[in-house]
């Protein structure tokens, strides 16, 4: 039977199309279908590790996850990571391809359609159906000459599309209606039905709202989704999406994240933000560094200038202090970076070739050159000698003293990281380290705290599933299946 295949798209960024299509996915694998996500262009500073080498969105990785399949370049085959507000480091079908500023990004992306389609059919030849996520909102007809992301796709690949809107925000009658008025005629046919996200309160209360929106564009309402807690045990997809204050329990463990411009992954901070003996802090930008435990200075897409960002901030005299008081340092990938005494950029990866002083919290220096390191890691953390995974996603080679004496994970062939002569001060490449839970308790009791024990995967895969009851509830599964086409060769 060929495969099937149905586009959500939104009228905005940040509507719920991803937390959507991976409740589906989850909700039409338990049915027995094969399912596959597919996002034709994604922008996003989080990234996973694909099993084929390669690197991906984070949200089509929890759409894999949840229709239980192993990662692949294909279900993302265009990545731009933002490295500042112009430009953006290009990936095509996992691998990274240089740099392109956002007004030429317009003209060149023509030439990448051929690619997405390819890695398209080569999903819909191992599925039953192939969810496809749109990008930002579809009404952008500015953007729509060689558009790849949203209805550019849809034309070229034959899908019909599914509209979602959020309640939550406000003026969704206005969006949704308002997105048939000004795309074309042609894009416009494409568009079956929609949905309404994020409801909140008495859901009979937008009865007469969602006949009125059937009403004036001819669209099925596939459904009212009721707003669900569960959701924020999903990884966020982007910076947007973090929350200031405080997360996490009321426990002794006090851990601040200073907030920067470029921040990446950081999704490595969720089971953290889920333990119930801790208490995180992200810091938002013109805020002083709280009194804490630790501080976490988590990945970044662009190391220099959110070290330049940090230092505006006087958020470095706030770490060194607590540093000098006792208080223990963390850094991720960039952030271990910017630990150590410089930062060289000599072929200017990052933006123009520089050298910075770093934090010298470590004797270590980096240097941005050579190809990026994308692989799953297995190892022991040191001295404690806990089992531990995860994965590194990094550009540039990090040496001195104390990674040479003091390597914070042994990985077998070879060692990752650093640790001061102190012992508070720590510095890793491996990302989801701390979803691990052995390592996570270890680190933790560093502090004089303890775990609580969850699992954060199995957490994850618990909000997927009852994300995926939820959705059963709310919208008309059996609708969307019926809307979707077989795929054409």
């Amino acid at each position: 039977m060929a495969a099937r295949a149905l586009m959500f798209q939104g009228t905005g960024s940040s509507v719920g199309k991803s937390v959507l299509v991976a409740g589906i996915a989850r909700a039409l694998t338990r049915r027995g279908l094969r399912v596959r996500p597919f996002k034709p262009q994604n922008m996003s500073n989080n990234a996973a590790v694909t099993a084929d080498g390669g690197e991906i969105g984070r949200a089509q990785a929890l759409q894999a996850r949840a229709c239980g399949v192993a990662l692949s370049v294909d279900m993302n085959p265009v990545l731009l990571k933002p490295q500042g507000m112009t430009g953006s480091q290009l990936v095509v079908r996992g691998r990274m391809r240089g740099q392109v500023r956002a007004k030429d990004f317009q003209s060149f992306k023509r030439g990448l359609m051929p690619e997405v389609l390819d890695s398209f059919h080569t999903l819909a030849g191992q599925a039953d159906i192939v969810l496809v996520e749109g990008a930002g909102s579809a009404s952008e007809v500015n953007l729509r000459a060689d558009d790849i992301a949203n209805m550019g796709f849809a034309q070229a690949a034959d899908v019909d599309v599914v509209l979602v809107g959020d309640i939550d925000r406000g003026g969704v009658i206005a969006s949704l209606v308002g997105t048939q008025a000004v795309v074309a005629t042609g894009d416009a046919r494409r568009i079956r039905g929609f949905i309404v996200n994020r409801m909140r309160g008495d859901p009979s209360l937008f009865d007469a709202g969602m006949v009125a929106i059937a009403g004036m564009t001819g669209w099925r309402p596939v459904g009212l989704v009721p707003f669900l807690d569960r959701v924020r045990d999903l990884p966020a997809e982007d910076a947007a999406d973090l929350h200031a204050g405080r997360h996490g329990g009321t426990g002794g463990v006090r851990i601040a994240v200073p907030c920067l411009p470029m921040i990446a992954n950081f999704d490595d901070l969720d089971p953290l933000a889920a333990e119930e003996g801790v208490s995180l802090t992200m810091v938002r930008r013109g805020q002083v560094l709280p009194p804490c435990d630790l501080v976490i200075l988590p990945g970044a897409k662009a190391t220099i200038a959110d070290l330049a960002a940090l230092r505006d901030e006087g958020w470095d005299i706030d770490i060194h202090a607590h540093a000098r008081r006792g208080g223990y340092v963390m850094g991720i990938c960039g952030g271990y970076q910017m630990l150590g005494r410089s930062i060289a950029d000599p072929l200017g990866i990052e933006g123009p070739p520089a050298t910075v002083a770093g934090l010298g919290l470590l004797d270590v220096t980096t240097v941005l050159e050579g190809g990026k390191r994308l692989e799953d890691v297995t190892g022991r953390l040191l001295p404690e000698g806990t089992a531990m995974r995860g994965y590194e996603m990094h550009i540039g080679r990090t040496t001195g003293p104390d990674h040479d004496a003091r390597p914070l994970i042994d990985l077998g062939r070879r060692h990752d990281g650093a640790v001061s002569p102190s012992g508070r001060i720590w510095g890793t490449y491996v990302h989801g380290l701390l979803a691990d839970g052995g390592a996570r308790a270890a680190l933790l009791a560093r502090l004089g705290g303890h775990s609580d024990g969850h699992d954060h995967d199995a957490r994850v895969d618990a909000a997927l599933d009852a994300l995926a009851d939820h959705l059963e509830t709310h919208l008309d599964i059996d609708g969307l299946l019926a809307m979707a086409r077989p795929v054409r060769g």
